[in-house]
């Protein structure tokens, strides 16, 4: 099994920026791809951006040009850093692992809420 906690949640006034986390614990070495969803009330979840295990990134069209999504394998960790956040962008934000040969997210974090202000 592998565990997910994400940090760096908080309220920022629209145009500002935030950085989330994403720590790994458990079976590190089963993971492969990773990824950043979210999901707003009422909203379906939907996938911001993802990370192969080669470090390859893809984005939402919403979030290209604001959101970077990196890796940090000798820390286990993933982050998104979020810039020029707009009133599109609040809600609970959800770090998730695919396993290596899976053909989805199996392991998912508890979220960590983003709030903006406008």
């Amino acid at each position: 099994q592998v565990q997910l906690v994400e940090s760096g949640g908080g309220l920022v006034q629209a145009g500002g920026s935030l950085r989330l986390s994403c720590t790994a614990s458990g079976k590190i070495f089963s993971v492969d791809a990773r990824a950043w969803y979210r999901q707003a009330p009422g909203k379906e979840r939907e996938l911001v951006a993802g990370i192969s295990s080669g470090g390859r990134p893809s984005y939402a069209d919403s979030v290209k040009g604001r959101f970077t999504i990196s890796r940090d394998n000798a820390k286990n960790t993933l982050y998104l850093q979020m810039n020029s956040l707009n009133p599109e962008d609040p809600a609970m934000y959800y770090c998730a692992a695919r396993p290596l040969r899976a053909t989805r997210y199996n392991y998912w974090g508890p979220g960590t809420q983003v709030t903006v202000s406008s």
